[in-house]
């Protein structure tokens, strides 16, 4: 046997959920605890909140710039969310694979549809389902970010979205922050074992 290592080209781990659903805190747990997974930072147009910050949560352009990426075909996926873009670059994603290390993303299921017809086999899908709609609410509430308008459109979208869990390879219902967590590393181990 030689010497070589084999070295094997990472996988694309999807998270989707409504807003409020607990993808991001899985995200950035999982981000925390496995050395070998980064995070794919969006592109969006939307004005950025008091918590986030350019470069790490997403990168905030403008409009026009979107739509320059969008001609020069440099998104993996994108689309319109509430009169606001959202998109991942394709080039940050491809040279995490090649260098054999997993990116996670936390996109939409329209953005989930394209990341799968572009990339195929190198992609894994996970839907973060609410335990309920009330809970859902109360969460978006708690969460203290957006105003009653806006948390009524959430929800309304989330009704959307949800109708979308069986296009997903897994399903995870986040009514425990732990046991959500453990099943979503037991998910990315085996996924990592089949390639």
């Amino acid at each position: 046997m030689s010497n070589e290592t084999i070295q094997r080209r990472g996988l694309m781990l999807v998270l989707s959920s409504p807003s409020g659903a607990g993808k991001t805190t899985l995200s950035r747990q999982l981000l925390d605890n496995d050395s070998q997974i980064s995070l794919s930072v969006s592109c969006t147009t939307r004005a950025k909140r008091a918590s986030e910050k350019d470069g790490v949560d997403y990168h905030f352009v403008d409009t026009a710039s979107f739509r320059g990426m969008i001609e020069r075909r440099e998104f993996l996926e994108y689309a319109e969310v509430f009169g606001n873009y959202y998109g991942t670059p394709r080039g940050p994603v491809e040279a995490t694979l090649a260098q054999g290390r997993d990116c996670l993303f936390d996109i939409d299921y329209q953005g989930t549809r394209q990341v799968r017809e572009k990339m195929g086999s190198d992609t894994v899908t996970v839907f973060i389902l609410p335990p309920s709609m009330k809970e859902l609410r109360a969460r978006l509430e708690r969460r203290a970010e957006d105003s009653r308008e806006v948390i009524e459109r959430l929800l309304e979208n989330a009704r959307k979205e949800i109708a979308r869990w069986k296009d997903y390879d897994y399903v995870i219902v986040n009514d425990d922050l732990q046991r959500s967590f453990d099943d979503l590393n037991a998910i990315l181990r085996a996924e990592r074992q089949r390639e």
